[in-house]
């Protein structure tokens, strides 16, 4: 029988069916950790969006090229952004409530002239309670400025994962990206959009063959392997359709999707539930990566819960996704496990 409805003329509800589906209204209130951004550098505002949105805990990245003064980069530089993060950490956990922990490397997007005087640093910053990882580091194809040879880079990534083992910390791994080579290039004097960096000075790839980006992280993995730091203890960020299938076949890593920048890593949520739908949630996290030299968003995880259950995920899985798995391999909100 047709509901009878006070309006002039029927509308939808006029030829709606009882039927209403069973909504998951605990999503709402679900907490989340972000394995991965930069949100020391981002502004009060863009922090508060997290603490809004949901947010229980973060790893704030202290490792960035983008934020030194100076090409090729110097240890100096690298501690400079070491200590910011530090420095802010408190504050900002103060400001906005979320649990905010450092994550600190050598990253090898720039080529460091003397990173042996970091890793010499660097086991004294492992000790500290606030540094939850190592990261975010690996080998990369192409420097900005000045290249970096790729065994040297691998070597400095085997050191930094052997700190990593010594301390029982994790290892937060930037994966390359494959672009999409359809995609239209934008004006080379203008570079990509939403990404403020002189694109024009990046230089040609150190790593020969068709897939560079693949064969960067298998250097990475190489290296995990000889520094004798456990699968488990790696958390591979920027994970997509280039290297999931060689880290979830070949390895025991966690993938982390990003997809704070979509328009930049090329992975969408519909991509992230297809490997929870292929590989199970066991394995995978999601993180934003909001820096303020990007376009980012920080609403961007919140916004994946949502739709991760419209494309077909169950609860369980996506808590496993954005909290349990980054709890417990990072050793994050100990007070809120339940």
């Amino acid at each position: 029988m047709t509901p009878s409805h006070p309006t002039q003329r029927p509308t939808d509800a006029a030829y709606l069916d009882d039927r209403q589906p069973d909504l998951p209204t605990d999503l709402l209130t679900l907490p989340w950790i972000d394995v991965h951004n930069h949100a020391h550098t981002l502004s009060w505002n863009d922090r508060e969006r997290y603490a809004l949105s949901g947010c229980r805990s973060m790893i704030m990245v202290a490792s960035g090229y983008h934020w030194t003064p100076y090409k090729p980069v110097r240890a100096s530089d690298v501690r400079f952004l070491w200590d910011d993060a530090i420095n802010r950490r408190a504050a900002i956990e103060r400001n906005h409530f979320f649990e905010a922990k450092i994550g600190l490397g050598i990253n090898t997007g720039a080529r460091i002239e003397n990173p042996n005087e970091l890793l010499d640093a660097m086991d004294d910053y492992c000790a500290l309670d606030e540094v939850v990882a190592i990261g975010e580091t690996g080998v990369t194809p192409s420097q900005h400025v000045s290249s970096w040879n790729a065994d040297h880079q691998q070597a400095v990534v085997q050191a930094q994962m052997e700190i990593a083992a010594d301390h029982d910390l994790p290892v937060i791994l930037h994966t390359p990206n494959r672009s999409d080579d359809s995609e239209r290039s934008y004006r080379p004097e203008l570079g990509t959009p939403g990404y403020e960096k002189n694109v024009e000075l990046d230089q040609d790839s150190v790593i020969d063959g068709e897939n560079p980006e693949l064969e960067a992280v298998k250097l990475d993995v190489e290296a995990m392997r000889d520094a004798g730091l456990a699968d488990e203890r790696v958390v591979a960020s920027h994970a997509d359709g280039n290297n999931t299938e060689y880290l979830m076949d070949d390895t025991d890593c966690y993938l982390s999707y990003t997809i704070g920048n979509a328009w930049l890593i090329g992975v969408s949520i519909a991509d992230v539930a297809d490997a929870i739908d292929r590989y199970g949630p066991e394995r995978i996290m999601i993180d934003t990566d909001c820096a303020n030299v990007l376009r980012t968003d920080p609403f961007s995880l919140k916004r994946a819960i949502f739709e991760l259950y419209r494309y077909g995920i169950d609860e369980s899985a996506i808590r496993t996704v954005v909290f349990e798995n980054p709890r417990d391999v990072f050793g994050l909100a100990e007070q809120h496990s339940g």
